[in-house]
């Protein structure tokens, strides 16, 4: 009777609390939705370059890590939601392969994989080390650090969402199909979201999925072959292939990874700044910064040596679902991590979300995206707009986003340089915005006269 009496729809706006399965269930699919192409995506791009024991990879050995890339991701955000020792945040946090790292991975993984593995392994442990010793280096972490960076998160993948708006695959990016059929999504979403009423409100973006998913049948977009094919060649139930790649210690590519690491450290402790101010209304404590960046470390470190896949992190479009809809209970979010994991084993069900269009997904993304935006000027309004804080943000932002807008701007500085910043304008923000924290006289006095002429 107890657990009966704790099951009640009203939990999903608790980060606790048990809610009725039903309802459970397709609110845990929608965190799963928001990102599943963005979660498989990187490591597509990543096999088709690849090469192992020179030799390039065949599509079932692409296929299997796909399958091992959507069981790490739903293993990361459990341990996520429910810690495992200091292993784990406890936050409606979920987690996913990382485009941050595609630079270095292309380039490790081009040469040999065993490299890229073995440069993951070394990474997240020392990321998963930092998370450890979290309590003595955060407090460089301002709340304006983490809003700026917040911010950069949501401007980083803007294109992303768009890209998304106007693309399927079968027609040209852009086409009137594509667009119309995203428009579609986009329109049912905001009309769902004003017309339904109480909890069902909540479920507008998986709802306006569903509408655009039964649209673009219609207009071809959704290729059923695909499951047909998985099935053929990976059967209904596959045991995930582990411990395939011999790690290979090579010290330049350890060194770049761990750079790579410490950017996706901040990230993280963006994403989840955000999940709390956005989605449960309060900071996050210093056990959960801890926490998060150990998930994203250690099970990395796990998701490269044992699963054969790039580096998992949070995901910021969660973050963007979580401001819009409030959703927030683990218990719900568990069942889009079992659903992830379920994919990997039972491959039909991993190819049956993988023939969601991309349009499809874009006319709900574009909100989503441009929310994660708007929490970090929320956080950074919360910081304080007085004078040291404007030129922190505004140098930073616009150094670290201008920087990735002009091609060949490192091209006659070390590699390394373009590897992390060129193409990764959340690594720009925070160096910036770090080093002006750092070295900006934090004497209210010398800004009083230039902050009154700015209210005047």
């Amino acid at each position: 009777m107890k657990n009966a009496k704790e099951a009640r729809i009203e939990n999903i706006y608790q980060l606790e609390g048990r809610v009725p399965i039903s309802r459970a269930i397709p609110f845990g699919l929608q965190h799963v939705l928001a990102m599943f192409v963005a979660n498989i995506a990187p490591l597509i791009i990543i096999a088709s370059v690849a090469v192992y024991n020179g030799q390039p990879f065949t599509a079932v050995e692409t296929a299997r890590l796909l399958q091992n890339c959507m069981i790490i991701a739903g293993i990361g955000t459990l341990i996520q939601l429910y810690p495992i020792w200091k292993i784990g945040s406890g936050l409606p946090v979920v987690m996913g392969l990382s485009f941050t790292f595609l630079a270095a991975c292309l380039s490790t993984a081009s040469q040999d994989y065993g490299v890229m593995v073995g440069g993951i392994i070394v990474g997240g442990v020392f990321e998963g080390i930092l998370g450890l010793t979290a309590q003595y280096w955060r407090k460089i972490i301002t709340p304006l650090l983490s809003s700026c960076v917040v911010i950069a998160i949501g401007l980083s993948i803007l294109n992303v969402g768009v890209s998304s708006f106007g693309s399927s695959g079968a027609y040209p990016l852009g086409s009137w199909q594509n667009l119309l059929v995203a428009t579609i999504t986009l329109a049912a979403a905001l009309i769902f979201h004003t017309t339904l009423k109480g909890v069902a409100k909540q479920l507008y973006v998986l709802l306006g999925m569903l509408v655009g998913y039964v649209v673009s049948i219609f207009f071809g977009m959704v290729d059923f072959g695909v499951m047909g094919d998985t099935i053929k060649e990976m059967g209904i139930v596959a045991v995930p292939q582990l411990f395939a790649f011999k790690p290979v210690f090579q010290p330049g590519a350890i060194l770049s990874f761990c750079l790579v690491f410490i950017v996706s450290a901040v990230e993280t402790i963006g994403d989840t700044t955000a999940t709390c101010t956005g989605g449960l209304g309060r900071d996050i404590t210093a056990k959960e910064v801890s926490g998060s960046l150990c998930v994203d470390g250690f099970v990395s470190a796990i998701s490269g040596g044992v699963f054969g896949c790039s580096p998992i992190t949070s995901f910021s479009q969660n973050v963007g679902l979580i401001s819009m809809t409030h959703v927030v209970n683990r218990f719900c979010i568990m069942f889009g991590a079992l659903a992830m994991i379920l994919g990997g084993l039972f491959p039909p069900i991993g190819a049956f979300f993988t023939t969601l269009p991309d349009c499809v997904l874009g006319g709900c993304t574009v909100i989503m995206f441009g929310s994660i935006m708007m929490a970090g000027i929320h956080m950074m309004l919360e910081a304080g707009v007085n004078n040291r804080n404007t030129l922190i943000a505004a140098t930073s932002i616009c150094l670290g986003v201008g920087v990735t807008q002009v091609d060949g701007f490192f091209d006659n500085l070390p590699a390394i340089f373009g590897d992390i910043f060129a193409g990764n304008m959340v690594a720009g923000v925070f160096v910036v915005g770090l080093i002006m924290e750092l070295c900006l006289p934090k004497d209210p006095a010398r800004y009083e006269a230039r902050d009154e002429d700015i209210k005047k």
